[in-house]
């Protein structure tokens, strides 16, 4: 990875339940802004942000638990444990509120942050994620977790159901990822994302996240019933990405004015031309949403 950073990159770690958390930080000096990914991610997802947010603040981007660096942390999973960890990180780096981002399930970890500990938390940028989703179309949210996993699987298609696979080499893994529709065409940030996701060695190796981490916490995205609109404790702006998470552009992940709807007072920004994807690791998209979190800080 160190051949894609052009700013300052170390991995450092932060106590918290369990063990430590693992974090990137890229750049040193200048203002902190954490940041959180989503959920079979991890902190790379963020790389190509720091290369334009680098040069002038300090990133930390977590490795949630049982994903990455901080696999080996126990459970329980879920947006709470989640919120805990990154307070944690926040105080370790920070002596005061930051702004604090989150991509796709990584914005709903933001929101559950801001609502636990509004004092650490100076603005949110939320990023194609943090407002409950829909459950897909005859899913009956009554029916269990088992239910709401194939929700999970059917919104995130074979990039979940890799987390029960196993590959021989490098390039097999990386062959699943080639032929998903919104790393076509190939996004500059994408080898470093796929290359950080593997732990083991050839030929018996993994994604690094743990199926039952993303199983739990998946359970945490939906509108369920009884679930209502809720403010956000501090101002926040979403950022939407037009397309969805196959490239689609007629099924982003939220249509028009759905962040807005289900977090009243939340400003809603279109970033154009990009998938759910790319909104982070294609070049043109992580430098808006960079801008973005910059205008922030």
């Amino acid at each position: 990875m160190s051949a894609v950073s052009e700013v300052a990159y170390r991995l450092e770690s932060v106590p918290v339940r369990g063990g430590e958390l693992r974090v990137g930080v890229w750049g040193e000096r200048g203002p902190v802004v954490v940041a959180v990914h989503g959920i079979t991610s991890s902190h790379v997802a963020w790389t190509m942000v720091a290369q334009e947010l680098g040069r002038d603040h300090r990133l930390v981007a977590v490795d949630l638990r049982g994903r990455g660096g901080s696999r080996e942390l126990p459970g329980p999973y879920g947006m709470a444990e989640h919120a805990a960890d990154v307070a944690a990180v926040i105080g370790a780096y920070a002596d005061g509120p930051v702004p604090l981002a989150g991509h796709s399930m990584g914005g709903f970890v933001a929101a559950e942050t801001a609502r636990r500990h509004p004092e650490l938390v100076e603005r949110l940028i939320l990023v194609d994620g943090g407002a409950p989703l829909p459950l897909p179309p005859g899913v009956d949210p009554s029916a269990g977790p088992e239910v709401l996993e194939k929700a999970i699987a059917d919104t995130v298609g074979a990039v979940f159901a890799r987390l029960d696979m196993t590959f021989p080499s490098r390039a097999e893994h990386a062959a699943l990822w080639r032929a998903h529709p919104s790393f076509d065409p190939w996004p500059e940030g994408a080898d470093a994302y796929i290359a950080y996701d593997l732990v083991g060695e050839e030929p018996e190796l993994r994604p690094a996240c743990r199926m039952e981490a993303a199983v739990r916490d998946g359970q945490d995205l939906y509108a369920l019933p009884g679930m209502a609109p809720a403010a956000l404790p501090r101002p926040a702006l979403f950022l939407r990405a037009p397309r969805g998470m196959f490239n689609q552009p007629d099924a982003p992940l939220y249509t028009p004015g759905r962040a807005a709807e289900w977090l009243p007072g939340t400003v809603e920004r279109d970033v154009p031309d990009v998938n759910h994807y790319t909104i982070t690791i294609g070049r043109a998209g992580a430098a808006t949403v960079a801008a973005a979190i910059r205008d922030a800080a």
